[in-house]
């Protein structure tokens, strides 16, 4: 499956890659992850737990960053195994482009499975891989834009309230 999107980042492009490099954000951009240890020179292991069609499966895997052009782009690879269920492969090539004080942030993620996983069929995985990405890259920019999603108290008032913290949530501008 491979799938090529773009977002528009209302945050300056060395924010934007600060944030892609940080474990802590990507812990908390990876649908079902629970752990992400390591560093980024060598490499992470997390610990990602999903349901893809009537499959659970906790994967345990790395996640390395190759292809590194300081401030511009990053090739974020990762591959778990996910005992019975199989296992998960993928990577994302980011790249990103100073707009306006914003940053164009292009992806194209490359995923692949086998074992069980593979048995259900290349429309529900690449469907399932494509809700991921987006899932990823949704929480990824309101984290940027906005901060931690998960601390949404002090977040909503720092930044004009309740509502305004569901519209950054859900990508929509107040």
């Amino acid at each position: 499956m491979k799938l090529e999107e773009e977002r528009l980042i209302d945050a300056p492009t060395n924010e934007v890659w600060n944030a892609i490099l940080d474990a802590a954000v990507l812990k908390d951009c990876v649908p079902g992850c629970t752990e992400m240890t390591g560093s980024l020179d060598d490499g992470l292991t997390a610990v990602v737990t999903q349901r893809v069609g009537p499959v659970k499966a906790t994967f345990k895997g790395n996640v390395t960053f190759s292809d590194v052009v300081q401030g511009q782009s990053v090739k974020i690879t990762g591959e778990g195994q996910g005992g019975v269920a199989g296992f998960a492969k993928g990577g994302a090539d980011v790249v990103l482009v100073p707009q306006d004080g914003k940053t164009l942030l292009k992806y194209t993620v490359d995923a692949s499975v086998g074992g069980k996983l593979a048995q259900l069929g290349s429309r529900i995985i690449d469907s399932f891989a494509s809700k991921m990405a987006n899932q990823f890259f949704e929480k990824f920019q309101t984290i940027v834009e906005g901060g931690d999603v998960n601390d949404t108290a002090s977040k909503a008032s720092a930044k004009g309230g309740f509502l305004a913290w569901l519209m950054r949530l859900f990508g929509r501008k107040a």
